[in-house]
């Protein structure tokens, strides 16, 4: 874009030597987005905000942190009752953080159920997957930080579990505590990362939006724009859809922050750590309860981490799993099927992950985590073979100018290129 279309003097000359408003304008304005994209598409740039809410309210609270083990659980109850509006901060990061992973669970799903990791996408979806590591990494990280008992024994099983690797995983649990047991060094290194962590993901996310524009956004139908009768410029339209996304995001953080902030933590975490005192149920966050699970699931140490990291794993080579030509679940009968199982497959996962490891949680653990990866490794490439898609729309205005009519013939389904 010429720099002599803005108005304003002082943008016009920095544009001319630093074209950061026509990349802008471009991004933000011009950029052609798909006339169909329903609220499921929202949750990208939910997950953004989310981001930046995080990195905000982090930085603050790290202001008044300190990283010892003899003063961080003081120093976290001092931000809740003494630091001007610590305890607003602190829920507001805590419960900042379920949010957040909420978020990009509905959008990872709403990416399996369209088909957002198929060709030309696939970078684009393994971004995004990386991105999720760096989330938990970072989750776990920040759990450790209030040092109860919670965050103490949680560090001290979930770090352990690298000592199942063979040869050297006791030396990676030595390097990861900084000595010989979770202690001073380890909250120490911990906090550190945690504080820079949220950066890392950042530059990730940037790499993730590069990708998107460089082929543009998937949509309900899964099938490429033919032209601007098939687009709409993402300002306004998708800015104020994207702002009333927003709206009813933060009515309920907010009405979890102010009404019930502790729900989704575990009151044992407000117990100062105790080396010499275990827990009766060590319990990760919710988020993490479904790859705990499958952790549990399988009897050798090593199998159940493997499981675990396998579970996320699998999601890298997710599009050279699901071959088929058609990318949305809208007109693939067998996979919307498959995909709702895979649900609440997910869902019994995450139950029985708060559960003991025990009876009949530990049976429907096993099955679960079982079908968890025959979805992805026998269910998935078998459709490919057997399904027939229905026909696909010529076009995504054609469902709508067309009355719903105008589906290409169910031969011409492969052609789409989608």
């Amino acid at each position: 874009m010429s720099a002599s279309k803005f108005s304003n003097p002082v943008v016009r000359w920095i544009d001319h030597r630093l074209p950061i408003f026509s990349f802008l304008e471009h991004e933000a304005n011009e950029y052609p987005t798909p006339k169909n994209l329903n609220y499921f598409w929202n949750f990208g740039s939910l997950a953004g905000i989310s981001l930046v809410i995080m990195i905000v309210t982090g930085i603050t609270l790290a202001m008044s942190y300190t990283a010892h083990v003899d003063y961080a659980f003081e120093s976290v109850e001092r931000i809740m009752r003494d630091v001007n509006h610590g305890w607003l901060l602190r829920y507001i990061h805590m419960n900042g953080a379920s949010f957040f992973f909420i978020v990009v669970f509905v959008h990872i799903f709403r990416g399996l159920y369209y088909g957002s990791y198929k060709a030309p996408r696939e970078l684009l979806w393994m971004l995004g997957v990386v991105i999720l590591l760096l989330m938990m990494a970072t989750a776990f990280m920040g759990y450790v930080l209030p040092w109860g008992q919670m965050s103490f024994w949680g560090a001290t099983v979930i770090t352990n579990l690298f000592s199942a690797i063979p040869f050297v995983g006791e030396s990676i649990v030595t390097w990861l505590w900084g000595g010989f047991s979770v202690d001073n060094p380890t909250l120490n290194r911990f906090f550190a990362l945690h504080y820079l962590m949220p950066f890392l993901i950042v530059g990730v996310v940037i790499l993730h939006l590069v990708a998107l524009h460089r082929f543009g956004s998937n949509n309900p139908l899964g099938i490429d724009t033919r032209g601007p009768q098939d687009t709409l410029p993402f300002h306004p339209y998708y800015t104020i859809k994207d702002f009333f996304g927003l709206s009813v995001f933060l009515t309920f953080l907010a009405a979890a922050v102010f009404f019930f902030p502790n729900f989704l933590g575990h009151p044992d975490n407000y117990i100062p750590a105790n080396p010499m005192q275990t827990p009766a149920h060590i319990v990760p966050e919710w988020y993490f309860l479904p790859f705990y699970a499958i952790l549990r699931a399988v009897p050798d140490k090593l199998g159940g981490v493997l499981a675990m990291f396998g579970a996320i794993a699998i999601l890298f080579v997710l599009p050279w799993l699901d071959r088929s030509p058609v990318r949305s679940a809208r007109f693939r009968p067998m996979f919307k099927i498959f995909f709702w199982i895979l649900v609440i497959d997910c869902i019994v996962l995450g139950y029985v992950g708060a559960k003991p490891a025990e009876g009949m949680y530990l049976l429907v653990g096993r099955v679960a985590t079982v079908w968890y990866f025959i979805h992805f490794l026998a269910i998935l490439p078998l459709l490919s073979v057997i399904e027939t898609p229905r026909p696909l729309p010529q076009s995504i205005s054609t469902p709508v100018f067309g009355g719903g009519g105008g589906l290409a013939g169910a031969a011409a389904a492969p052609k789409e290129k989608v």
